[in-house]
């Protein structure tokens, strides 16, 4: 079902893209100068868009099922100069008349334009964030353009603040266009829940998106009063934007790469086995998925997986093969609360070393992401990185016989789920009782 949503979304897009420039081509473009000038625009927003690579984000964010870097990054003013286009409805006190067929024909010759330098270096989009921009364009210019074109927007609405009531009105029902698109095709390549997908999107206009379709607006109404003049002027604060939102992704690749690396010291001191707290992170993120958990939880609970052996370092003598999970809960829970010591002095957000510090307790007092860590953690230390299909099927069973008290039968049947899905042979969902 979602394959056949996402297809849907991709046809109706390709479809409209065609339909658009054929018509464009046969009929001529209406406001030469002015589709010109959006086209640059556009593809000046294209070109903008981020390049800046992490080398360990990509693997990690197909462990934990989300989309790729490259499919993440934004183009604020690329977004902003079509959704302008989109409700553009005069120009220098002229009114204009290019229809919603010109609006999308403009905005993918502009946008394919702006991303080939990225394609030709291997960072380009994927086809998705095309379809997904057509769409939520052609969205906004169908509501718009043939109100406006026939009159009948002006005649009821004025040019007063009733018409910008109107466009915030519509940018926000776009908004939600959007964010639906997204989810779908996020869901298509992710599996994770469409619940889930959605929260995220519908979170995202709050940051960039909010300055997007605010410039998107003013660009639109100041075109209509000033003329082209008005793009450029209009154009400065939301590179401003961008240019600080690039120094944010570069802080959080290195944070990234610092918990990384932090998660590794175990294995170099050898306190665990090599590989063990990334594979504790991609199965804790794939269970946290299939729980619906947000993004921003899966980041927490990624952070916290990767940290959670961390405590080991303090001990003078070493758990053989790291293994926590057949320790006494007095000990695991004095080791875990050396870890959520340690990540706290590393400056990771709270919420990171509370989970690595409460790994050990009962589930019922645990949040829900230290629940998944210990649980996977048990899995992993049980089967002993090896993932026999004997071994598999012994841990899962050990870990439902512990769902009275140290593991929730929730996560257990995930953990089941996941590996089942994964091909893990042997394995499947654990019966009721």
């Amino acid at each position: 079902m979602r394959a056949l949503a996402a297809g849907a979304v991709r046809a109706a897009a390709a479809l409209l893209t065609l339909a658009a420039l054929g018509h464009t081509l046969w009929n001529g473009v209406a406001e030469g100068a002015t589709a010109l000038a959006f086209g640059i625009l556009i593809g000046i927003g294209e070109l903008a868009r981020s390049d800046h690579r992490d080398a360990a984000a990509p693997a990690a964010a197909e462990d934990r099922g989300q989309d790729r870097p490259q499919d993440r990054r934004p183009a604020p003013l690329g977004s902003a100069g079509a959704l302008a286009y989109a409700l553009l409805g005069g120009a220098a006190g002229h009114p204009t008349h290019h229809g919603v067929l010109q609006v999308v024909a403009v905005v993918v010759a502009a946008a394919l334009v702006g991303i080939v330098p990225h394609i030709a270096r291997g960072h380009g989009p994927a086809f998705d964030h095309v379809a997904r921009r057509v769409l939520a364009v052609a969205f906004a210019a169908v509501c718009f353009q043939p109100l406006h074109n026939s009159g009948r927007l002006e005649a009821r609405l004025g040019q007063g603040p009733y018409l910008v009531l109107f466009l915030v009105l519509l940018l926000g029902l776009t908004a939600l266009c959007d964010a639906v698109l997204g989810a779908a095709l996020a869901g298509a390549r992710t599996g994770r829940p469409y619940g889930s997908l959605l929260h995220d999107e519908l979170r995202a206009p709050a940051g960039i998106g909010t300055a997007i379709c605010a410039t998107g607006l003013v660009m639109a109404l100041g075109t209509a009063v000033a003329g082209l003049w008005a793009l450029p002027v209009f154009s400065v604060p939301l590179l401003l934007t961008q240019m600080s939102f690039h120094r944010i992704t570069a802080v959080r690749t290195t944070y990234r790469q610092t918990i990384t690396s932090l998660a590794r010291a175990t294995e170099i001191a050898g306190c665990t086995r090599p590989g063990h707290a990334r594979r504790v992170a991609a199965l804790s993120c794939a269970v946290g998925r299939e729980l619906g958990l947000s993004e921003r939880e899966l980041t927490v609970l990624e952070y916290a997986a990767l940290m959670h052996d961390i405590g080991q370092l303090s001990l003078v003598d070493p758990v053989p093969a790291g293994a926590t999970a057949p320790l006494p809960a007095a000990e695991a829970r004095r080791i875990a609360g050396l870890g959520g010591e340690v990540a706290r002095q590393t400056g990771v957000p709270a919420e990171v070393a509370v989970v690595v510090e409460r790994q050990a307790d009962p589930y019922r007092e645990q949040p829900v992401a230290a629940r998944i860590v210990r649980a996977v953690n048990a899995y992993e230390d049980l089967c002993g990185g090896q993932g026999h299909p004997g071994g598999s099927l012994a841990a899962l069973e050990r870990l439902r016989l512990g769902t009275g008290r140290d593991f929730q039968p929730e996560v257990v049947e995930c953990l089941a789920r996941v590996l089942a899905r994964d091909g893990r042979a042997g394995v499947g969902p654990l019966p009721p009782g």
